[in-house]
């Protein structure tokens, strides 16, 4: 069975687990609260680990996410009923008066980088400026293209794990395309009673040159690119405020 992303039960269900701890979370935790930020954003929230977390530490919190299945889980966790939650795009934030508006908007992991075209990702941008307030900011990561990260998981290859409540699952990863700036891969899962779940994603790798252009035709200025604390001279964390 071929997924879209992250929208099926058992890619869903399973991706805590698999992800783990997730001290990369830590930065965005880190960067709200220099910012000053009261009210946050979390674009492709997937299971919300880290809106929940914000909630908890009493940020107003919105979380998006195209993937409805990620959002089931999200709206399990403890914690999740203070959090507003949207299944859909940044476009379809609702942004109808001044008090919708947020201080701060995150797009953790790759988020920031499954906008292929430029089209879609200035208007992900430009939706972005209409929910933040004047002056709010944006940070996101995406990674390198000179660091060649797919060069590092063409390696990865077969892995077994055991996922609670599934058993032993066998994953088989490739990269199958590289043709750049486009990245793509795809894993296969093989679950205790044979089927497999297919999951195929393609990665778009901009230049700062890039980000920095689309950025401001979105209405932003670059404030500055900081190193990922966790992963140091693989990604860019890129801060920007909304003009």
């Amino acid at each position: 069975m071929r997924v879209n992303e992250f929208d099926h039960p058992f890619i869903a269900s399973s991706y805590d687990e698999v992800e783990g701890s997730r001290e990369d979370l830590d930065l965005y935790v880190s960067v709200a609260g220099e910012l000053g930020a009261r009210s946050v954003l979390d674009i492709g929230c997937g299971t919300g680990v880290l809106a929940v977390r914000l909630a908890g530490d009493g940020y107003a919190v919105t979380g998006v996410d195209p993937a409805g299945a990620m959002l089931e889980v999200a709206r399990d966790k403890p914690g999740a009923d203070t959090v507003r939650w949207v299944h859909g795009t940044a476009l379809d934030v609702p942004v109808a008066a001044e008090d919708d508006r947020v201080d701060l908007a995150v797009m953790t992991g790759n988020v920031a980088q499954v906008f292929l075209t430029d089209s879609d990702w200035l208007a992900t941008l430009r939706a972005v400026h209409t929910c933040l307030t004047p002056g709010g900011h944006l940070v996101f990561e995406t990674r390198i293209p000179e660091r060649r990260a797919w060069e590092d998981w063409a390696q990865w290859g077969e892995s077994t794990r055991q996922i609670a409540g599934v058993g032993e699952v066998r994953d088989s990863f490739e990269v199958v395309d590289v043709d750049l700036p486009f990245v793509s891969f795809r894993s296969d899962n093989r679950l205790p009673d044979g089927s497999i779940v297919t999951a195929e994603s393609t990665l778009v790798f901009r230049s700062l040159d890039a980000i920095t252009q689309t950025l401001a035709a979105a209405g932003f200025e670059l404030v500055e690119t900081r190193d990922a604390p966790d992963r140091p001279g693989r990604e860019w964390v890129v801060i920007a405020r909304r003009l």
